[in-house]
């Protein structure tokens, strides 16, 4: 009999351990059985909660989504000004845990399995709308609506390409270096369109 109260705990313990082995691997590569004998419970109890690896792998994305946008709400909530919202959005986006090798290369593998998954990509599409939104929404006070748009679509294919970056390990940047190219972007961007 299973005990009462344990299955967030469970579901949780299948979803760290789905995304631990994805980073291992550096794909969607991996069975049931390997993730749940990380999480410590049996694959059966694991297709219980989840129903198939796939399900469990969205549930793992749907995790990583809900996490950025927790993250996200609470640092723009503490900016003062509109500048300083721009700049929490950039910090969340490269913060420790979003930017670590094996949330990285979840995060890539997620991309790839976009290119066959409706959900998968249904997922990603959220994500790049919510990005785009909030850094539009921070922008416009600074340089218009118009501006704020451009500028937030630069910001953003900045955020992505150096996560492909850091997972191809072609660029040796850590957390600051990351945010400062992108916070010298928009700078850059914000000084050009307030002249």
């Amino acid at each position: 009999m299973p005990k009462i109260g344990m299955e967030p705990v469970r579901r949780k313990a299948l979803v760290d351990a789905a995304l631990k082995a994805i980073g291992d691997h550096g794909s969607l590569d991996v069975t049931m059985q390997e993730i749940a004998r990380s999480a410590g419970v049996s694959a059966a109890l694991a297709f219980h909660y989840f129903g198939s690896k796939e399900q469990l792998l969205l549930a793992t994305m749907r995790s990583l989504l809900r996490q950025l946008k927790e993250e996200a709400v609470a640092a723009s909530r503490q900016a003062e000004t509109p500048r300083a919202k721009v700049s929490s959005l950039i910090a969340v986006s490269f913060g420790v845990e979003q930017f670590a090798a094996s949330t990285v290369a979840a995060w890539l593998a997620f991309y790839v399995e976009a290119q066959r998954s409706d959900e998968t990509r249904r997922l990603l599409t959220v994500y790049a709308r919510r990005l785009h939104s909030n850094l539009v929404a921070a922008l416009s006070p600074l340089c218009g609506r118009v501006e704020a748009h451009h500028i937030a679509e630069g910001a953003a294919a900045l955020i992505d390409g150096l996560y492909i970056r850091r997972a191809l390990d072609a660029a040796q940047l850590d957390v600051s270096g990351a945010v400062a190219l992108v916070e010298d972007y928009v700078t850059l961007k914000l000084n050009a369109a307030t002249r």
